[in-house]
């Protein structure tokens, strides 16, 4: 049973103090680390292969429907138990009790981060004296009464229509987490539907959308937890008066619904409190997905499968909770990720998915990694002598495959990889599929392996080349290999295993939060434009703030307003 606890993350007595008081780079563990490192950055993955035909089964870890291999890195398993001395030093597991039992391990704004309690049906923790159980069932229960009715078509439009488009409009979390589900899961949703995304704030973006959809027919989703966002607010009120001119005066706020922890405003801007669905400062935006945020999800899939979704996210949290580090998938691709960010100087980590519909998977992961770990304070305040969270970035593999591969494979950086295969999605030929999955496995192995130079030279001799023109060629097709790549293979995607998935990413950067002693729940860099933009539109819509800005932000300003005025 969980509990409730007030102690701080950094005050938890469960905590190792010796990893508290002492730089993380000065522990033993991390010095036994950068010493083994040295002995092995010049060893090779296929020589490990070669030594070792067990090392797929050794380096592999099956849970459910998802198989995680790391056998292609640079690593033995003395590298893994080093990586778990680490583990040990900051005591994980007081962390990852911290997170699951609703301490406030959001240190700076002094709160829980209980997105795991969103997919726990057996959750018993309370958040601001509340039980968070009976909110999140209610909430539940809410958004089933009413994705059934719009489903189902006894809740119409106000011109007695049924809905057949629904538009999200949000921005961050709100906007990435709905967007990359319903895309992910399209092959379960209703046919009589459709989803759309508005969370640029640019006029042609909205315009796109708006000249797609029939107002009559259509139900807005205004996703923002504050409801004081400006892009979201301002694309809503847009929208807003859009529909009034389209259908009428009358009737409009039976197409809105909000989704806010700030309900009062949402009432203000016309919503009736029965469209109102709750949010809770204890869920942070880019972990908001498994709340009333995924209600465009709901209405696609349905309830049923929503909950097979957080089925499979909460399947992913025990698996986190208990099982042993060596076998526990998101602590060893933490570990993994960090020895390569930390020792080997890797600044990026790619993200690609042998899959369309997960296409949007990379941006997602983007959003969760480099929003919860982009930083360099530590939890004391102080500043990080290490590096922290990556560059994430990617695509679809084929398609990445014939633009940025040749980079992975001959480029200057290094670049760890995840590939994310999957074995069939619901209406997959199976020729196509074939050729997907070897693409994936045919790149891991070319990233591995690569291809050398005296392989080449003999290669171009037998071709008739000369010795000179040989040699000057190879050195062009020579490709370095030992570019290191995990690969999580998925059975199918279904609700369930997304929800394994995401889950999975969501644990592995809180792991690595937790080792580089910072802040994974913040985001206080994104605060920071947010403060200066008032005064800069102030100014462009002609009301001077009297800022001092620097010349460049004052020349622009006044470029824009010129050609604004030119236009």
């Amino acid at each position: 049973m969980y509990e409730s606890h007030k102690i701080s993350y950094a005050s938890n007595p469960k905590i190792n103090a010796r990893f508290l008081m002492i730089n993380l780079v000065n522990l033993p563990e991390w010095q036994a680390l950068q010493d083994h490192k040295k002995k092995i950055e010049n060893t090779r993955m296929q020589d490990l292969f070669a030594e070792n035909p067990n090392r797929f089964s050794e380096f592999s870890i099956q849970f459910e429907d998802v198989l995680f291999d790391f056998s292609k890195n640079r690593i033995t398993e003395e590298t893994l138990k080093l990586l778990l001395n680490l583990t040990k030093a900051i005591n994980l597991p007081s962390y990852i009790h911290s997170l699951f039992s609703g301490e406030n391990i959001n240190l700076t704004e002094k709160r829980p981060a209980l997105h795991t309690a969103l997919r726990n049906p057996h959750a018993q923790v309370l958040a601001n004296g509340k039980n968070i159980s009976a909110l999140v069932q209610h909430s539940l229960e809410k958004m089933q009464d009413f994705s059934e009715k719009i489903r189902h078509h006894t809740l119409k439009g106000c011109t007695n229509k049924p809905f057949t488009d629904i538009i999200n409009i949000g921005i961050g979390g709100s906007h990435l987490g709905p967007l990359t589900t319903t895309h992910a899961l399209k092959e379960f949703a209703i046919p009589t539907l459709r989803c759309h995304f508005i969370s640029n704030v640019d006029s042609a973006h909205v315009n796109d959308v708006l000249s797609s959809i029939n107002p009559e027919t259509s139900l807005f989703i205004i996703s923002s937890k504050s409801f004081t966002t400006l892009e979201t607010l301002t694309n809503a009120n847009t929208i807003k008066q859009w529909f009034k001119t389209k259908v009428g005066e009358h009737g409009w706020e039976k197409h809105f619904v909000a989704v806010t922890a700030a309900a009062s405003k949402a009432m203000a801007f016309g919503i009736p409190e029965n469209h109102i669905f709750p949010l809770w400062d204890w869920v942070g935006g880019r972990y908001s997905i498994w709340s009333a945020i995924g209600l465009p999800l709901i209405l696609l899939i349905g309830m049923k499968n929503f909950r097979h979704f957080l089925e499979g996210a909460y399947a992913m949290d025990r698996h986190f909770q208990q099982a042993q580090p060596r076998h526990n998938i998101p602590i060893i691709m933490a570990l993994i990720s960090l020895w390569y960010i930390n020792f080997f100087d890797a600044n990026n980590h790619a993200i690609l998915p042998y899959s369309h519909l997960l296409h949007y998977v990379p941006m997602y992961i983007q959003q969760a990694d480099m929003e919860s770990n982009g930083k360099t304070i530590s939890r004391q305040g102080k500043s990080c002598l290490y590096k922290t969270g990556p560059i994430i970035w990617g695509d679809q593999g084929c398609n990445g495959q014939h633009a940025f591969y040749q980079s992975l494979h001959q480029g200057s950086h290094f670049t760890p990889v995840d590939f994310i295969l999957t074995g069939a999605t619901q209406h997959s030929l199976r020729k196509h599929q074939d050729i997907l999955v070897s693409s994936g496995l045919s790149q891991a192995q070319a990233l591995m392996q690569g291809k050398s130079s005296k392989h080449i030279l003999a290669e171009l001799i037998d071709e008739g080349y000369t010795q000179q023109e040989a040699e000057h060629l190879s050195a062009h097709k020579t490709i370095p290999g030992n570019q290191p790549s995990n690969i999580l293979f998925i059975k199918k995607i279904s609700p369930y295993n997304l929800g394994v998935l995401l889950s999975l990413y969501e644990h592995k950067i809180f792991v690595q939060g937790a080792i580089w002693n910072i802040n994974s729940f913040d985001q206080w860099g994104v605060e920071l434009g947010k403060e200066l933009m008032p005064s800069i539109l102030s100014d462009i819509e002609n009301n001077p703030s009297h800022m001092n800005y620097d010349s460049s932000t004052q020349a622009l300003i006044s470029y824009y307003k010129k050609i604004r005025s030119d236009v």
